[in-house]
């Protein structure tokens, strides 16, 4: 590793540093510097959740964090995140963060881990055990240039999600999430750790993520997180019951219109390789891809 640079756990203060450093790596990525510090402080303690950062001169250059992924049945399950800032890599970094973050997994009776790559990411994820699985395709859309707002159907309601209870958020959240194409089952979400960790984010504006209604029940949705003047569709969801009657694509219409009312011109969102209708949603709304990771895993 390159002599000056010291590895340490990340501590709250390095919030804005974090962002920056981001940004710099995945500039379609949406992180404000209070998303950030909610994302290094607030965790499960079953998660057991490591973060490092890697610094030189006082600068942020490097990121890497892992911890057990506890909204799955099924046990052992694991994420892991390493990213170095352009001008550095190659200079063993990553392998440090890598090494340490390995170390941790094994310790806390991690049996496989999760990691996204981009396509220059790719060799160094498979030097260490990953192979892939699955293609994530990242797209932004400006949100000056929409298509016409779909029209809402007589038995919908729409409402910004600030309107609605968090419980009816979460009962459509954990429904809509459990056929996500994913590595393992997203199949025990806890209320409590739901608060803390999505509904109480500081990236999330509930003022711009909306949902459609059927009566007291939310049967669509789609959640915005911020930074600037730039969005990120963390989720967009439809219960079983409801889909293929358009309400994604009007959410997200509707949502999209509200960002830039409120100044956003940017909006980015994520898609898996497999799940065909979202996908021709955001198309339909004018996404366009700018970048491909692939969903790599490696066993422990």
């Amino acid at each position: 590793m390159t002599t000056g640079v010291q590895i340490r756990p990340v501590t709250s203060a390095d919030a804005e540093a974090v962002a920056a450093l981001r940004r710099a790596v995945y500039e379609y990525k949406i992180m404000s510097v209070d998303a950030a510090r909610h994302m290094i402080t607030v965790s499960s303690p079953a998660e057991r959740f490591l973060a490092l950062v890697a610094e030189t001169d006082g600068q942020v250059v490097g990121w890497g964090s892992a911890g057990l992924n506890v909204w799955t049945s099924e046990a052992g399950q694991s994420n892991i995140s390493i990213y170095v800032h352009p001008d550095l890599r190659k200079q063993g970094i990553g392998s440090t963060l890598a090494d340490r973050l390995h170390q941790h997994l094994t310790e806390i009776g991690a049996v496989r881990a999760r990691t996204f790559a981009p396509p220059d990411g790719l060799e160094f994820a498979r030097n260490r055990g990953y192979d892939g699985t699955r293609q994530v395709h990242y797209s932004g859309v400006q949100t000056a240039v929409l298509p016409p707002q779909p029209p809402t159907p007589e038995d919908i309601t729409l409402v910004t999600v600030d309107q609605l209870e968090p419980r009816q958020v979460f009962l459509a959240d954990t429904v809509a999430s459990l056929d996500e194409p994913s590595d393992y089952p997203m199949d025990t979400a806890d209320y409590d750790e739901w608060l803390e960790e999505i509904w109480t984010a500081p990236g999330l504006d509930k003022s711009l993520s909306v949902a459609a209604m059927v009566g007291s029940e939310v049967v669509c949705y789609t959640a915005v997180e911020t930074d600037g003047d730039r969005a990120w569709s963390g989720m967009t969801g439809t219960i079983p019951a409801y889909r293929g009657r358009g309400l994604a694509k009007l959410v997200k219409s509707v949502a999209l219109r509200r960002c830039a009312a409120a100044g956003i011109t940017a909006a980015y969102t994520s898609n898996d390789d497999e799940n065909g209708a979202m996908l021709a949603v955001n198309n339909w709304l004018g996404y366009r891809r700018v970048q491909t990771e692939l969903a790599l895993l490696r066993a422990f």
